[in-house]
């Protein structure tokens, strides 16, 4: 499957990318169990160049491994006794600026719709973003929200660029106001919520008009206003969709910022919801009554020029 729309020029920036999640217990944590998608992956305008994936305490057993969609996944267990756990995932990425879509991003939505008698190509691998999920998200109300940028015979490009605005002026980025539970249908109605449920909103309004997407988990090198410094630990854990263009391949946006992707993001995963790609889940057995978590994601682009192949 073609990944995006390949490279837009020789620039390249080199990340340094530091995710760290620590949690902390109000007594002993026995046995930990963690899974997550922490490494950004390789495709056609990026490249991990290093990574590295610490637990503390140590893991007695830790793995990783690829999914069905070409992530890699890490696994780990602890089993000290523990009232803290922390985990870092250590990155070097160099990001190029893909290219602008080509012809199939200008042509009439209906023909991006994958085509399902094909039995192979990467439009054939396409139709499982098309597929509602196994809980449906596809409602009436969804599909309203999108038919007013999908009118017949509209150019793909421009009816996705609407929708993406529409999402960023309709709805308020609210930290807090959502969980990873959230329906898209709740969101829809509450008109509020944060970058995973404005991708989740997204690829769904997508799929409601036959059309191919999926969602990915990542980070944004965010910059800072003219004159102040850089915070260390600002950025956060990212989300935006992506849409299949015949020909093209995928081409990534995100309504959270109205912006189709550039070298701005990295790419972890992607899957067809939040649910495919967690950044880190886990089961623990305690008697702990209280627990915090802490999360500090850092994207810093390096001093040192990236080198080219």
């Amino acid at each position: 499957m073609t990944d995006g729309v390949g490279v837009g020029g020789s620039s390249v920036i080199r990340y340094r990318v530091t995710h760290r999640t620590l949690y902390r217990y109000s007594d002993d944590v026995t046995s930990s169990y963690g899974r997550g998608y922490l490494t950004p992956r390789d495709t056609d305008w990026q490249r991990c160049e290093s990574s590295e994936l610490i637990v503390e305490p140590e893991p007695s057993d830790s793995s990783t491994g690829r999914d069905l969609y070409g992530n890699l996944s890490s696994y780990f267990h602890v089993t000290t006794p523990h009232r803290e756990l922390s985990v870092t995932a250590h990155s070097v990425v160099d990001v190029e600026n893909p290219a602008p879509p080509g012809a199939g991003w200008h042509q009439a939505w209906e023909l991006a719709r994958p085509a399902y008698g094909e039995p192979t190509g990467a439009a054939a691998l396409a139709t499982e973003f098309v597929l509602d999920l196994a809980t449906p998200e596809i409602t009436d109300e969804v599909c309203d929200y999108a038919a007013v940028s999908f009118t017949p015979g509209r150019p793909l490009g421009e009816a996705v660029v609407d929708l993406m605005g529409r999402i960023y002026r309709d709805f308020e980025y609210r930290s807090g106001s959502t969980t990873i539970s959230t329906k898209v249908s709740e969101v829809l109605a509450a008109r509020e919520g944060v970058c995973q449920d404005f991708a989740r909103i997204a690829a769904t309004a997508l799929r409601s008009q036959g059309l191919a997407s999926r969602y990915v988990s990542g980070y944004l090198a965010t910059n800072p206003p003219p004159g102040q410094a850089r915070l260390v630990g600002a950025d956060a854990t990212h989300a935006w969709a992506a849409v299949w263009v015949p020909v093209d391949g995928w081409v990534a946006f995100d309504p959270t910022n109205n912006t189709v992707a550039d070298e701005r993001y990295v790419t972890v995963a992607w899957g067809r919801d939040y649910a495919d790609v967690p950044p880190l889940r886990g089961i623990i057995y305690t008697d702990s009554e209280s627990s915090t978590i802490k999360v500090s994601v850092d994207v810093a682009p390096c001093e040192e020029s990236p080198a080219h192949a």
